[in-house]
C-alpha cells in the first residue's frame, strides 16, 4: 500500500481536542499510517510552549534551583491531555521519571526531547498505534547531519501493519546519547520518516493553510502559494520567510517526495505543495521575502581587478575575525560585501584596521541600516522583463536600491535597500507581480 507520512506541529497537539483532530485526519485516508508529532505548543498567546518549559527546568536544575514551578506546568498539561483523551498510559509514572532525570543532571538535549517523547507516547496510545523511539533508529553525526544508515533502521521498525507514531525533533549521537535537531526539527523527523518508508507524499499539518506569497504583517491579504519547488522554498526560508525548516528539504528532495503543508483545522484546504519541478506558465514569481539587520563593507581600490588574490585576501580577513558574508556584488575597482550586523558586533574597528593595513585600499568604510529582499521564482530564468518590472516598481515607490545581486541561475533577484524603506519595498514588489 502507498504510504503517507503525517507530521503534526505543536499547534496540532496543543490539547486533547487538537489530538482528536489528528484521529479524524488519519481516518480520512488509510495510507496515513505514519504519524510524527511535536511537543504541545501554545493554546493561547499567554500560554507557554512545553519545550521552553523543559529548557527552563534544565537551566534551573543546572544552577541547583527549584524546578517545581515550571515542571508543575508541564505535569498538569500532559495529565490534562491524557485524562481528556482517556488513554490507558501511565503518564504520571513517565513524568515522575522525567522529574528525577532532570534533577540528576540530564543533558539539555535529553530534557528538551521529552516534550516530543511524552506527546508521542500519548498519541500512540490514543490512536492505538505503535510507538517508535526515534533515538533507537535515527543517528545524528557530529555535524548535526542524519547518518545514511538511519533510513534503513527506521524503515525496518516501520515495516509492519497498523499505525506508527514517532516523536519528532531528536535522534541519538554515535555514542547513543539523545541529540536534538534545531528548533522546529520535527519537520526533519517527518522528512526522514517519509524517505524511510518511500512515502508518496509528506503531509506537514499545522495551523495555516499553506504558505503565503509574502509576510501578512507587511502585505495585506497576500495570495497563497499553491505549488512551489524545493529550491524556491529554500531561497525563501533563507531570506527569512517563516515557511518550512530548511534542513527538512534534503531527505525528501533526494527522492522527489512532495511535501504538502496542510491546515489541521481545515483539512479540505489543499494547502501548499512543495515539489521538484512546477509549471511556471501561470506564475513566474512565487514569493517575496526579506529581512533587516545588514551592513555593507565597501572597499575601493584603483585597478583592483589586476591585483591577483585581492578578493581572497579580503575574505581571509573576514574569516580571521569569524565573519561570514551574505553577498558580494563587485565592480572593476570596488567590492561591496553584505554582512549581517550580528556578525560585525564588536569587530568593526578591527576589521577596518586589518583591511587598511593588509590591502591598502583607496577607500574603505562600513555602512549599517540595510535590508535585503529576495524575489523568488524558477520561471524567472526564461521570462524577459522580470528585473525591469521589479526595478520599475521600486522606482515608482520612490525607493533607492543600494545593492543588486542576481545569480546566473536567476531563481531570485536580491535587492538591498535602507531599513526605513524595507516594508514599502516589499509591498511595491508584491504589487508588481501579484
Amino acid at each position: 500500500m502507498e504510504a503517507v507520512v503525517c507530521k503534526f506541529g505543536g499547534s496540532s497537539v496543543a490539547d486533547a481536542e487538537c489530538i482528536r483532530n489528528i484521529l479524524s485526519v488519519v481516518q480520512l485516508d488509510p495510507r496515513r499510517r505514519f504519524v510524527v508529532v511535536s511537543a504541545p505548543g501554545k493554546r493561547s498567546k499567554a500560554d507557554k510552549k512545553i519545550t521552553d518549559l523543559l529548557y527552563l527546568c534544565h537551566e534551573l536544575a543546572g544552577q541547583e534551583l527549584d524546578i517545581d514551578g515550571p515542571f508543575h506546568l508541564i505535569r498538569d498539561r500532559y495529565l490534562e491531555i491524557a485524562r481528556d483523551l482517556e488513554v490507558g498510559l501511565d503518564v504520571e509514572k513517565l513524568l515522575g521519571a522525567l522529574d528525577k532525570e532532570i534533577r540528576a543532571g540530564a543533558s539539555p538535549d535529553f530534557v528538551a526531547s521529552r516534550g516530543e517523547y511524552l506527546c508521542a507516547r500519548i498519541v500512540a496510545d490514543f490512536l492505538q498505534g505503535t510507538f517508535v523511539e526515534a533515538a533507537d533508529h535515527i543517528t545524528i553525526d557530529g555535524r548535526g547531519l542524519v547518518m545514511e544508515g538511519s533510513y534503513k533502521k527506521l524503515a525496518a521498525a516501520l515495516s509492519g501493519e497498523g499505525t506508527y507514531v514517532i516523536p519528532g525533533f531528536y535522534g541519538a549521537s554515535l555514542e547513543g546519547e539523545v541529540r536534538t535537531f534545531s528548533r522546529g526539527g520535527s519537520d526533519i523527523t517527518g522528512a526522514i520518516t517519509a524517505r524511510a518508508v518511500s512515502a508518496v507524499v509528506y503531509e506537514n499539518w499545522t495551523d495555516v493553510s499553506g504558505f503565503l506569497m509574502s509576510d501578512p504583517n507587511i502585505v495585506v491579504n497576500p495570495k497563497p502559494m499553491r505549488t512551489v519547488t524545493y529550491r524556491e522554498i529554500r531561497e525563501l526560508a533563507y531570506m527569512g520567510a517563516n515557511v518550512f525548516h530548511e534542513d527538512a528539504i534534503f531527505p525528501v528532495s533526494r527522492e522527489r517526495i512532495p511535501i504538502n503543508i496542510r491546515n489541521i483545522h481545515y483539512p479540505k484546504d489543499p494547502g501548499t505543495v512543495i515539489v521538484d519541478q512546477r509549471d511556471t506558465k501561470d506564475r513566474v514569481v512565487v514569493g517575496i521575502a526579506g529581512k533587516t539587520g545588514f551592513s555593507i563593507i565597501f572597499v575601493e581600490k584603483l585597478l583592483m581587478n589586476r591585483q591577483l588574490g585581492f578578493g581572497r585576501r579580503l575574505f581571509s580577513i573576514l574569516e580571521t575575525h569569524g565573519i561570514s558574508f551574505e553577498h558580494a556584488p563587485s565592480g572593476i575597482d570596488t567590492m561591496s560585501i553584505v554582512v549581517a550586523d550580528s556578525q560585525l558586533e564588536g569587530k568593526k574597528e578591527r576589521v577596518l584596521e586589518d583591511i587598511k593595513r593588509q590591502l591598502e585600499p583607496d577607500r574603505v568604510d562600513i555602512s549599517s541600516g540595510f535590508a535585503l529582499i529576495a524575489t523568488v521564482g524558477e520561471g524567472m530564468a526564461y521570462r524577459p522583463g522580470i528585473a525591469a518590472r521589479l526595478f520599475a516598481a521600486l522606482a515608482n515607490a520612490g525607493i533607492n536600491i543600494r545593492v543588486i545581486d542576481q545569480g546566473s541561475s536567476e531563481i531570485n533577484i536580491i535587492v538591498g535597500v535602507e531599513t526605513a524603506d524595507f516594508e514599502n519595498a516589499v509591498r511595491a514588489i508584491y504589487q508588481a507581480f501579484c
